[in-house]
């Protein structure tokens, strides 16, 4: 009997050994599943759709991924706003009119009998952009210059007022005419200023003499600082410019470059092709007579034109326009007014 309790001690022994080793094996296979999870995050960080980009964020793409990651890159600039314009600032982009006109100021007139026939905030005094160019064009062509005169453009020419860009190279030579033409078709910055700058007596003369003239032609609410208008200081009304439109129109050097389609210059061995700022010019459906365009961010889109609708002659004035069409689609608007309008009756 006490062999078999012997035995029987014995083997219970052993079994309550054998337990506590089963049941600690599997907590042994643990440790394999923890570091299966520090490879899954590490895959997660090299992931780039999942890196969020904010406006201060650098795009800086790396030299050994620029061919895809550049257009990323540009998706994830950050858009500045542009400044707000003399107009907007004014609160006249506001003012509701009877043609939905978009622009801050218009002015129609029939050009035969001045009557107004349609105004929105006429009487606004507004940076005028290079609307400016066409009274630099008036002075130089009523000075009677010989317009063959080989003119040099220079390092004075650059634009340092809003970094304006130019074709014209520093020490590119052009000829008076190709200056004008330049000027006025494609509102060609280091063209016009160029012009005032060889004016005899230099650009302060030059300057006099624009805002002379400009008061001669009874223009009281207008005023000029330099001949290109990159400077908010050039200022005009919309009765003003519609005065100027006038009195250029009835010069054919103006009325020829304003609505050139395009003209090529030769620049020292190249020949360079320039367009016109306005593509009505191009449009046939319109008759135009004399144009000039012109922005800057404190003025806006601006247009002036002379222009034959329905066998009226109209002059059209549109300053501080959104966006780089619409002060072509108010012009639009106000043809199609006039042509499906027989008996017209002022408006504004």
């Amino acid at each position: 009997m006490t062999k078999i309790l012997r035995l029987l001690a014995l083997a219970f022994l052993s079994l309550s050994l054998l337990v506590p080793v089963a049941q600690a094996a599997p907590a042994k296979r643990e440790p394999a599943k923890v570091l299966k999870e520090p490879r899954k995050v590490s895959a997660a960080k090299r992931k780039p759709a999942k890196v969020k980009v904010t406006k201060s964020a650098r795009v800086d793409s790396p030299k050994s991924a620029r061919g895809s990651q550049s257009k990323r890159s540009k998706a994830m600039v950050a858009v500045v706003p542009e400044r707000l314009s003399a107009g907007q600032l004014a609160g006249l982009r506001d003012h509701p009119d009877a043609l939905d006109i978009k622009s801050s100021v218009a002015l129609v007139i029939d050009q035969d009998t001045l009557e107004v026939l349609f105004s929105k905030n006429e009487q606004a005094v507004l940076p005028i952009a290079s609307l400016t160019k066409l009274m630099t064009g008036l002075v130089i062509s009523e000075a009677k210059l010989p317009m063959n005169e080989t003119i040099v453009i220079s390092q004075e020419d650059v634009d340092t007022e809003k970094g304006s860009r130019s074709r014209l190279r520093v020490g590119a030579e052009l000829s008076r005419g190709e200056l004008m033409h330049l000027a006025l078709m494609s509102s060609e910055n280091r063209a016009a200023h160029a012009l005032g700058r060889t004016y005899p007596g230099g650009l302060p003369t030059f300057i006099a003499l624009m805002n002379a003239r400009a008061k001669s032609l009874g223009m009281t609410d207008t005023r000029y600082v330099e001949p290109t208008g990159l400077s908010s200081k050039n200022q005009s009304s919309a009765q003003d410019l519609a005065t100027l439109v006038n009195v250029a129109y009835g010069n054919p050097t103006l009325r020829e470059l304003s609505t050139s389609p395009h003209h090529e210059v030769e620049i020292g061995k190249r020949m360079l092709q320039f367009n016109n700022t306005n593509r009505l010019v191009s449009n046939p459906s319109w008759q135009i007579g004399l144009q000039k365009t012109g922005y800057i961010s404190e003025a806006g889109r601006c247009l002036v034109m002379q222009a034959t609708v329905a066998g009226r002659k109209l002059i059209m004035v549109f300053l501080d326009s959104t966006g780089k069409l619409t002060r072509l689609a108010d012009a639009e608007r106000v043809r199609r007014w006039v042509e499906s309008t027989p008996s017209i009756k002022p408006l504004g």
